[in-house]
């Protein structure tokens, strides 16, 4: 087996039995498939007439970017579709016009019109299609009167452990920045802690003396992180897809003694071969797929078992059902499910629906650091507490985004 603490929560077959049976119970027809159905006449007339877009301002490096879905009865769905530093997403409006005049019910209807559109463009078409995809399932759940995960087979577990990403947060790229702030996560509450510390990698072909340069900085920042937080804590370390496999082998060996919890993408992880051979090569745990869309993305790393964790995201990857059917993937061939995440807290609501009933789950990823005032931007506040959230149990995503908050910060 891989190095590394962290493994799979196993459910024992009562706690199983007993989720099931909260499934159950519920008043409309729920399973992991689409067999949710409006059961009133309210339900039954409820369409999609309309789109409005949110974008807050976070830091110099990100914006976040939420939608409402109206409709002709006054509900509205929520959706997240942050993209780095974009304020704006053109694409939204072509995506939107395949839920135009929809029942929110018609999530396979959705899907099959605007599917393929979001599989063979870019990344910010993958997220206008995904965001749409989440504020359905928002709207399901606020229709019928519950949380999206009891319309999805159920909650297996009540909270979440999460990870703190410093990444974002660390403007001071040294390893006394780093481990400054891998320490003040670790007083909040944090077991478990991402860093990229190679940000900046030369280009391979770049003068051997600045490559080796910003490797050793990389990993003297990783030792640094190791140092300032103990033995106990488990360190994440995300390569950004910046070596090749010779130097990803090089930098795993060199990070031994630290013992990573994962070593992320070291290379793209649509190179399977490549990521393979790493995989074959070296102790530490791999973990990839943060902006691959879909099971036709995630299928090849899965069955090959190139990687030991997929990192599926709802804002980029299809959204929560192909999300589900990415995880169903990965069981199969035994790999571990840990979202990608470093977004704001209606993609993290989102992300917690369906990690509460993933039997792979690990871990699910947090934006540590960048804004005091993140928790309070939705209703009830995000708040996350010894290292783990709680899974929202309001209708739909369960949560509501703060306008008085976001008016203050409204790009």
């Amino acid at each position: 087996m891989k190095k590394g603490r962290r493994t799979v929560t196993r459910l024992t077959r009562r706690q199983m039995v007993a989720a099931a049976g909260a499934a159950a119970a519920l008043p409309v027809a729920a399973a992991p498939g689409l067999a949710i159905q409006p059961s009133g006449a309210a339900e039954r007339s409820l369409r999609v007439e309309g789109m409005t877009l949110t974008s807050v301002r976070v830091s110099e490096r990100t914006v976040w970017m939420f939608i409402h879905l109206r409709t002709n009865l006054g509900l509205s769905g929520l959706g997240e579709c942050s993209v780095g530093r974009r304020s704006e997403l053109p694409e939204l409006k072509e995506a939107f016009e395949a839920a135009r005049g929809r029942s929110p019910f018609d999530i396979e209807a959705y899907r099959a019109t605007g599917l393929e559109r979001a599989a063979s463009g870019g990344i910010v078409e993958a997220t206008a299609f995904s965001a749409i995809e989440q504020a359905l399932w928002d709207l399901v759940g606020k229709a019928v009167g519950a949380p999206v995960h009891q319309l999805t087979g159920g909650r297996l577990r009540d909270r979440l452990p999460a990870y703190a990403n410093i990444n974002r947060a660390t403007r001071e790229r040294t390893p006394e920045g780093f481990a400054a702030n891998a320490r003040a996560a670790v007083e909040d509450g944090f077991t478990a802690i991402k860093a990229a510390p190679f940000d900046g990698f030369p280009a391979l072909d770049a003068p051997a003396s600045e490559v080796a340069a910003a490797t050793d900085l990389g990993v003297a920042c990783v030792e640094a992180i190791r140092e300032a937080v103990g033995p106990e804590v488990d360190i994440l370390i995300d390569c950004h897809s910046f070596f090749d496999v010779d130097l990803a082998i090089e930098v795993a060996e060199r990070l031994e003694p630290q013992h990573l919890a994962w070593y992320e993408e070291p290379v793209a992880p649509t190179d399977v071969a490549a990521t393979k051979a790493i995989e074959r090569a070296i102790s530490q745990r791999m973990a990839g797929g943060e902006f691959l869309f879909g099971i036709e993305g995630f299928g090849p790393l899965c069955r090959e078992r190139a990687v030991d964790v997929i990192m599926p995201d709802v804002k980029h990857c299809g959204g929560l059902h192909e999300a589900r059917k990415i995880a169903a993937v990965a069981e199969l061939d035994g790999i571990a499910v840990s979202p990608h995440n470093p977004s704001g807290p209606v993609a993290t609501a989102a992300s917690a629906q369906l990690c509460a009933g993933l039997p792979n789950f690990e871990i699910l990823e947090m934006q540590w650091g960048e804004a005091a005032w993140r928790g309070d931007l939705v209703d009830p506040p995000e708040r996350f507490e010894n290292g783990s959230i709680a899974v929202p149990d309001g209708p739909g995503l369960g949560i509501e985004l703060n306008e008085t908050v976001a008016r203050e910060r409204r790009i």
